[in-house]
């Protein structure tokens, strides 16, 4: 498998499966994608040691992972960025960064040839 197949494949794999207990959550609490009520959101975030160390990393790393693409982009110049950053915004890191990758890799073989 070449890797921006694999990639591709990583990306669907981190859209689908996290968003499955999304979708759980949202038929349960009617928090829709976790945004609709943020406060119970951000208490479920932090209701322990556990999820908030996880919560800190995620969001640290996030933050990491829009940095970099801005700056990775600059030389790139992937024309989707905008909606990789909504998408990841809205569905999570797990799908977004692997998006990232593929049209990186994409923009990548595209300036060598």
């Amino acid at each position: 498998m070449k890797i921006k197949s694999l990639y591709l494949l990583l990306s669907v794999l981190g859209f689908v499966l996290p968003n499955i207990y999304v979708l759980k959550e949202t038929v349960t609490s009617s928090n829709i994608l976790l945004y609709s009520k943020p406060s119970k959101t951000l208490e479920a975030l932090f209701n322990n040691a556990i999820t908030s160390a996880f919560t800190i990393n995620l969001l640290l790393v996030g933050l990491v992972f829009f940095i970099w693409s801005y700056q990775s982009n600059k030389k790139y110049q992937i024309p989707n960025l905008g909606l990789i950053w909504i998408s990841t915004f809205l569905f999570g890191l797990a799908g977004g960064l692997p998006l990232y990758l593929y049209f990186r890799t994409g923009a990548k073989l595209r300036k060598t040839s």
